[in-house]
């Protein structure tokens, strides 16, 4: 019998000037663990004359996690941090109480052809640090952990598994893990033992086949069983895995606010429609509460 409970297809989403795949949430299963939103952005091949400009814009409750395979993402935000992200690094922002960042190309890219291909990522916040300090960090890519093992190249983006660490300072039991086959020839993966919680398994490109069955990239897996996670790898292949401790409370959202609260919601909704939230250095639009928000 399959150890995949749910299928969940990539679903294409407007998110301003650029369109993404939308991964989670899905009305089967509205997170994975801690993870609660996950967009695929790109691959894009973007000419001189396009770029990625998402103006400030609010969040609550959660940590974002960018996380990009081509190209670069210019990150501002209320706690001053000004930052570009490149491939292979992480950038994890906690919002906390409230945090307001935009995203662009940044300036020494923006009249030249590009491209731009990553994961955009929400992880939602333990109930007691929901309301607390934002705060920003930035990863570099040779600080995460990575290493080769029965011929597959593995990261360790954010969490604990492998009895390794990454360095992201996540604030719940989770993992984030980059496995890529390089090689001629499939592979088997046995990774069960070193996973805990709700698990899920992301298809970047290639395939993999579980108890005969094949799967091919823009889907999420959902294991029924963390610890039978095992599967077959394709040549050529990545695949993210992710997922850890669920929450016992139910997380609610709206818009870019995550909570345990719907009141907490409601105020974030209020505040950002009053421009009462901190502002981003140097910049002056923001994107609008969406009309239909507000009660």
């Amino acid at each position: 019998m399959s150890n995949i409970g749910i299928i969940i297809p990539e679903r294409a989403a407007d998110i301003g000037n650029f369109m993404v795949g939308r991964l989670l949430p899905f009305i089967e299963k509205r997170s994975v663990g801690p993870f609660v939103f996950i967009d695929h952005m790109g691959p894009a091949e973007l000419k001189d004359y396009q770029n990625l400009d998402v103006p400030p814009h609010p969040h609550i409750g959660l940590s974002t996690l960018t996380y990009l395979f081509e190209g670069a993402i210019m990150h501002r935000d209320s706690i001053g941090s000004a930052l570009e992200i490149y491939p292979g690094a992480v950038n994890w922002m906690t919002a906390g109480k409230g945090v307001v960042h935009s995203e662009r190309t940044p300036e020494n890219l923006r009249h030249t052809d590009k491209k731009l291909h990553g994961l955009q990522i929400w992880v939602a916040l333990p109930k007691h640090l929901e309301e607390s300090e934002p705060t920003f960090h930035h990863i570099e890519a040779k600080d995460i952990p990575a290493w080769e093992e029965d011929g597959l190249k593995i990261k360790l983006i954010a969490g604990k598994a492998f009895g390794k660490e990454s360095p992201v300072p996540v604030h719940s039991p989770l993992y984030f893990i980059e496995i890529i086959n390089e090689s001629d020839e499939s592979k088997t993966v046995n990774i069960g033992e070193h996973l805990y919680g709700e698990s899920a398994l992301y298809i970047l490109e290639g395939q993999i086949k579980n108890d005969g069955n094949a799967y091919d990239p823009k889907q999420i897996l959902i294991a029924k069983d963390t610890k039978l996670c095992s599967f077959e790898m394709a040549a050529n292949t990545t695949v993210y895995i992710f997922g850890g401790e669920a929450f016992p409370e139910e997380r609610y959202i709206h818009w870019n606010f995550v909570s345990s609260s719907k009141e907490l919601i409601e105020q974030a909704k209020h505040d950002w429609k009053d421009q009462k939230f901190p502002k981003v250095p140097g910049e002056t639009e923001f994107v609008p509460l969406p009309v239909s928000s507000l009660k």
